[in-house]
């Protein structure tokens, strides 16, 4: 009579635990969704984020944990970019300067690392169609963490290959030494 008793427990034990690995399967634990119908915590109930239905919504509408529909994940703005080659300087400093254009907008934006020990002082500008520029500049600290250095964004006058961008690393005296140039449409350099 044990065995028999411990057999049913046995079985009704894996038909219990068969919906929780079939969640742990799909969905990965932190709740993400993954395009298998939502993450481990939400298939359990356990999150605010919004379930997954059986059968995908007829529109453009999401099903919420409720079942009534609601908003849908918002579309990121497509952002195109023109870069420029990755340059560094035997001072120790690295840069990647681009043009970004997105939403009917253009701007600048320099990648760069410093290891030169010291701090810098890069000036950003974006030439565009007319004359028109936009320069910023941005204090570099001093460090082997990478940083950007970004211009506004302005509306965008012409073709996105109308503009260009170019970053000017210095040391921030008097003399204001040129330590680096880098910029969005510069040829990439040859191994000559």
């Amino acid at each position: 009579m044990n065995l028999r008793l411990i057999g049913i427990g046995a079985g009704v034990l894996i038909i219990l635990s068969l919906p929780l690995a079939g969640a742990i399967a799909g969905p990965d634990i932190a709740g993400q969704d993954d395009g298998k119908g939502g993450g481990l915590l939400s298939t359990l109930g356990l999150s605010n984020a919004p379930r997954a239905a059986s059968a995908p919504p007829s529109g453009p509408a999401a099903v919420s944990g409720r079942g009534r529909p609601g908003p849908g994940p918002a579309e990121q703005p497509r952002t195109d970019s023109s870069c420029g080659p990755e340059v560094s300087s035997p001072h120790g400093v690295e840069a990647q300067t681009c043009v970004l254009v997105g939403e009917g907008r253009t701007w600048g934006r320099s990648y760069y690392r410093n290891t030169s020990g010291r701090a810098l002082d890069a000036v950003l500008s974006v030439m565009g169609p007319a004359g028109r520029t936009v320069q910023i500049r941005c204090a570099v600290g001093a460090g082997d963490e990478p940083g950007l250095c970004e211009t506004p964004r302005d509306d965008s006058a012409g073709a996105p290959e109308s503009y260009s961008a170019v970053a000017e690393f210095a040391v921030p005296d008097d003399e204001g030494e040129l330590l680096l140039r880098s910029g969005s449409n510069s040829p990439a350099p040859s191994d000559g």
